[in-house]
């Protein structure tokens, strides 16, 4: 593996820092404060093309490989504060534009790519439900056929993006199947328009609030059957290709956080001084900021390993959840160390460390807890 970067990828992650500082940082604190997504900013994001990295150049995206994609994500992780926004961002990429890259008709490509690309539309998936986290595929959602449509009925909850969403892939289980779960859920294309389909509360976070969060449901809301997204029984298929880029990818942006959190240590730890000297010749300061490093180097490794599997077109179930599962717990403990660090200041408001720390604990969480992490190491180890 060469861990060099070409002169264009290094390019385009110094422009992706300059830009995510220039137009992405604004009023951070209050948005988070209020709950509140930043539009503009999703707009701004299109225009310099990150909603389309990933997807094909013939399709109007950038067509960016994936090793470019995660090294542009981490670009605007380091520059840009709001980890909201760019968690929003990811849920879009990896759970909806690459399922209609991968699986998607010509028609329903052009009818949604462009809009998602262009900033014009916001889009994400609908799987887990009140009784379905973890167990994903346990869904209560169903789709009848009705002939030249499907008609769902059921709720979705957590769902990343629903209070400004414009179209939702939603998954949902056939009644009366007698096939197995692998063959018995398909998945839709449903716009917010779609009569029976509604947003019925915005749910407040502890973290990534600026990401909108909701509960989706679905009453009697018929879909036509042009908008199933791949074949019928293939929503397994479809949720799975979708995680395990997420899984790659969603944390790239936490090598950024991670880097900025460092730096920032060491310089308070070398300007701050107690007992007449900087707390950083300290060994209890030192040391923290030393595993920061540590941290830092081994999730990036991971990420740019998975990053470069994918490329070589080879599978890399274990590599992606041992990176996922590394990062988001490193992303934590580096958060709490920074904190640490600073003190009293560090806990303050005023501060963002604080904010880095409720953010990055949603990355135990989503897309697969740390224990289905170890669950699915665990298996491919034979266990």
């Amino acid at each position: 593996m060469d861990f060099s970067l070409s002169a264009e990828q290094r390019e385009l992650k110094e422009a992706a820092v300059a830009f995510a500082r220039r137009e992405l940082d604004q009023d951070v604190a209050k948005r988070d404060d209020a709950g509140e997504f930043a539009r503009e900013a999703w707009r701004s994001c299109a225009r310099f093309g990150i909603q389309g990295l990933p997807v094909p150049e013939e399709l109007g995206g950038g067509g960016a490989d994936i090793l470019t994609t995660v090294l542009i994500m981490e670009a605007l992780g380091y520059g840009c504060h709001d980890n909201g926004l760019i968690f929003s961002l990811n849920a879009q990429m990896w759970s909806l534009e690459l399922p209609l890259v991968k699986f998607g008709t010509p028609a329903q490509q052009q009818a949604y790519l462009p809009g998602l690309v262009s900033g014009d539309l916001i889009g994400v998936h609908a799987m887990t439900e009140p009784g379905s986290g973890s167990d994903a595929f346990s869904l209560r959602t169903r789709a009848e056929r009705q002939g030249d449509r499907y008609v769902l009925n059921g709720s979705k909850l957590y769902i990343t993006n629903a209070p400004v969403a414009d179209v939702v892939l939603v998954f949902a289980a056939h009644p009366g199947t007698h096939t197995s779960k692998l063959t018995s859920i398909s998945a839709f294309l449903v716009d917010k328009k779609t009569p029976g389909f509604s947003v019925t509360r915005s749910m407040d976070k502890m973290g990534l609030r600026t990401s909108p969060m909701g509960e989706i449901v679905l009453t009697d809301c018929a879909v036509p059957a042009e908008n199933r997204l791949g074949s019928e029984g293939a929503g397994m298929a479809i949720f799975n290709s979708s995680m395990a880029w997420e899984r790659s990818c969603i944390l790239a942006s936490a090598l950024g956080a991670m880097q900025r959190q460092l730096e920032t240590c060491v310089g308070y730890a070398k300007a701050r001084k107690q007992f007449g000297q900087p707390i950083g010749k300290f060994q209890g300061v030192a040391g923290k900021i030393a595993d920061m490093y540590l941290r830092l180097e081994a999730a990036r490794m991971l990420i740019y390993r998975v990053a470069w599997l994918g490329q070589q077109g080879g599978s890399c179930v274990a590599e992606a959840a041992a990176a996922k599962l590394f990062t988001s717990e490193a992303w934590v403990q580096s958060s709490l160390d920074a904190i640490q660090v600073h003190g009293a200041y560090g806990y303050m408001k005023e501060s963002g460390i604080e904010r880095d720390l409720r953010d990055a604990v949603a990355g135990t969480i989503y897309s697969g807890t740390s224990e289905i992490q170890r669950v699915i190491l665990s298996r491919m180890l034979g266990l």
